[in-house]
């Protein structure tokens, strides 16, 4: 794939399945240079023959779900630079229906059992910020008097001026006349009418409006708090009811089996500020009665998405254990929980965190038949969905070289989405421990560009622990310069999933090499806390033990010509190998976390995860700081960074740039401006498509292949960057 084709790229959403378990809705979303964004449509498919058809046409429509009932799908659409509302449309066709008109838009949001309701997330800004005060800037807003620790978020910015509020909105008659706007005389008499009314309240006595944002929501009459519109069908939106109000997050916001209350995750104890702790809750429907429901004993879970089964009997959901600290976080993976819903306190662990990492999709935990649930797991470098029942047992539905990335279930029938090594994103039935495939969304993608097949291999580290990852090579017999590409976490995995990396820098012509360190996720806890507060040991010699491996049993790699290159985490290990190992020709250190001890005071997490991973003693965190140790790099090295990356704040980038130019190496600072640190994954198309560019220039010019060479008038090609060997 070359870095112009990243319009190939289509992702597939999680499914919803017809409660008949006939037909799966899908959203496909892919980079679009025209309009340097992302944009996509729902598509529907019938399970008994494949045929497909796009069912909607907006600039950018997502996370689609039926209604119960199978007469209505709900979904989120975004107009070009506007914020995703809640729409809702008739399944069997026609034109969708404005539910929302949040101003920051809607999230997470799921339909009552009786179909008649739906419930949603969404964040409300303070008055006076974001655009509700007219005339109002944000660099002209108020000053912002910080007194906590989560106060900012990497891709949110602040987050305690604008909490995540759960509403309810009523679902109207879909036939209804739709809402015409007044113009001319009817438009004059309404204001004229407005204007009386106002005159005859007399001072003093406003008119009652709904309450803004913010306002406490504990109204048991039905007032439209935080409402949007006035409701009833002479209005553009329906008036939506805010539920919650507290000074923190609420999210996946999820109907009980019987339709009376709604189940969310908050962080609300009194140490939230300085734990990682959150929990279930439930709440009536009318904002009152809120029950906690989790971390009822002495137990201290992060809590993930929660569901009841389907026959109400069961209340099921995910839990990290951050041990008595509330903060030790690192490598802990995520199990599956289940109480029964008459009495909460009495629940149990149903899987293993040392032998499995589970996380839920889109939709959360998805109930299958009446009392068991559907969950993802992720292992060496798969992602395999799992059947779990309340008693333990639990059974494999879908494994093989490839990840899936969402499921649903109806009438017995489960469909999944998923990647693998030549798909970006495709839909399957569920079958026999295996997923028929239904779709083939990246039909375009392969007919237009070779794929380049991952090879799995596994090489000794020095002590004989097996480091598992794959290895990606170009066309041509070689010899081929090679790229060690190390991946972010480092509590994550490279997998089986559609890579676009690997896949561009194997079309220039080099060798790519993907390995899972210690570290790394999906080995179990050991494997990943083996790097706590001993960064850059055994995680070096892991890479370096692949990379030699890999260059000892393929004799098409150029073992004299290396590159090495990663992100976060990765530009971590990456800056680090360069101050202790010297034989690569060039490096790429991207969205670094470079200087342990400044994160600690810049970054959105920096107040508990660097002290996590490299412990809090002077000398043993200099002894895991590339900053520490910047005085041995000698390899030419490119420093790419985003200006509103909040997770490795700029400041890391641009002192480490400055201190290799001070010190003679040859360096690069590429900043991409309002990007954040998930620019490589879904920042604009456009600066998704120049960071490649500029990453190909860089190689070409000290790396170059037979594919990719540099320029003539390369100013790197000018200091003395190693020829193209053949």
């Amino acid at each position: 794939m070359n870095p112009d084709q990243l319009n190939l790229l289509s992702s597939v959403s999680t499914p919803t399945l017809h409660p008949e378990g006939l037909t799966a809705v899908v959203a496909v979303t892919r980079p679009d240079f025209d309009a340097d964004s992302y944009v996509g449509q729902l598509w529907e498919i019938r399970l008994a023959d494949s045929r497909r058809r796009r069912i909607t046409r907006g600039f950018r429509d997502t996370a689609p779900q039926y209604s119960p009932d199978g007469t209505m799908i709900a979904f989120l659409r975004a107009l070009p630079g506007g914020k995703p509302q809640l729409q809702v449309m008739a399944s069997a066709g026609g034109e969708p229906i404005a539910l929302t008109d949040q101003p920051l838009g809607v999230g997470s949001f799921a339909f009552s059992p009786d179909s008649r309701r739906v419930v949603f997330e969404a964040r409300v800004p303070e008055e006076g910020r974001y655009g509700t005060v007219d005339g109002v800037s944000g660099g002209l807003e108020d000053p912002r008097l910080v007194t906590i620790n989560k106060y900012r978020m990497n891709g949110l910015g602040y987050t305690a001026d604008k909490r995540l509020q759960l509403f309810l909105v009523e679902v109207p008659d879909l036939d209804y006349e739709p809402f015409v706007e007044p113009v001319g005389r009817a438009k004059a008499a309404l204001d004229q009418a407005k204007s009386d009314a106002g005159r005859a309240a007399g001072p003093g006595n406003a008119v009652a409006h709904p309450a803004g944002p913010g306002t406490d929501s504990s109204d048991p009459a039905g007032s439209n708090i935080g409402g949007t519109g006035s409701g009833g069908p002479n209005t553009a939106v329906p008036a939506s009811r805010q539920l919650t109000s507290a000074d923190a997050d609420h999210s996946m916001p999820r109907f009980t089996a019987d339709g009376g209350r709604v189940l969310f995750t908050a962080a609300l104890a009194d140490d939230a500020d300085t734990t990682l702790v959150t929990d279930v809750y439930s709440i009536a429907l009318d904002g009152t009665d809120r029950q906690k429901l989790s971390n009822l004993g002495e137990s201290r879970l992060s809590c993930g998405a929660a569901g009841e089964s389907l026959d109400g009997a069961w209340l099921y959901y995910l839990g990290t254990d951050v041990s008595s600290s509330g903060l030790d976080f690192v490598a802990r993976n995520t199990a599956l929980y289940v109480a029964p819903t008459v009495d909460p306190a009495d629940v149990r662990r149903l899987t293993d965190p040392e032998g499995s990492d589970l996380s839920a999709t889109e939709s959360g935990v998805v109930p299958h038949s009446d009392s068991s649930v559907l969950v993802l797991n992720q292992t060496r470098g798969t992602v395999e969905l799992l059947e779990v029942f309340p008693d333990g047992r639990h059974e494999l539905l879908a494994d093989g070289p490839l990840v899936v990335t969402g499921v649903a279930s109806a009438a017995g029938t489960a469909v999944a989405s998923y990647t693998d090594a030549v798909t970006m994103g495709d839909v399957g039935l569920v079958h026999h421990q295996a997923l028929v495939t239904l779709t083939d969304f990246s039909a375009p993608l392969r007919d237009s560009v070779p794929v380049f097949a991952p090879l799995e291999e596994s090489f000794p580290a020095p002590d004989g622990t097996a480091v598992h990852g794959w290895v990606v090579l170009p066309e041509g017999e070689g010899p081929h310069p090679v790229l060690l590409t190390i991946h972010g976490g480092p509590f994550a995995q490279y997998g089986w999933g559609y890579f676009d990396e690997a896949q561009v820098y194997a079309r220039a012509g080099y060798a790519v090499l993907l390995c899972n360190p210690r570290g790394s996720a999906g080995y179990g806890q050991a494997h990943g806390r083996a790097v706590k507060e001993a960064m850059g040991t055994v995680d070096l010699q892991d890479v370096q033990a692949f990379l030699d491996g890999a260059l000892e049993k393929y004799s098409s790699m150029d073992k004299e010509r290396l590159g090495i290159q990663g992100g976060s985490y990765g530009g971590y290990l990456t800056a680090w190998a360069i101050a202790h190992d010297h034989r690569f020709t060039a490096a790429i250190v991207e969205r670094g976390y470079l200087d342990p001890p400044s994160f600690v005071g810049s970054s959105d997490i920096g107040w508990f995860f660097s002290e996590e991973y490299t412990g809090s003693d002077s000398e043993r965190v200099a002894a895991q700081n590339p900053f520490a140790h910047l005085a041995a790099v000698q390899t030419p090295t490119l420093v790419i960074h985003s200006e509103e990356d909040l997770r490795c704040p700029i400041e890391q980038a641009q002192r480490y740039y400055t201190a290799l130019k001070k010190q003679g190496v040859p360096t690069e600072l590429l900043i991409f401006p309002g990007e954040t640190h998930e620019l490589s994954r879904s920042g604009s198309p456009w600066h998704r498509r120049q960071r490649f560019e500029h990453i190909l220039r860089w190689w070409a010019a000290w790396l170059p292949s037979r594919v990719n060479k540099p320029s003539p008038h390369s100013d790197a090609a000018s200091e003395g960057a190693a020829p193209e060997r053949r």
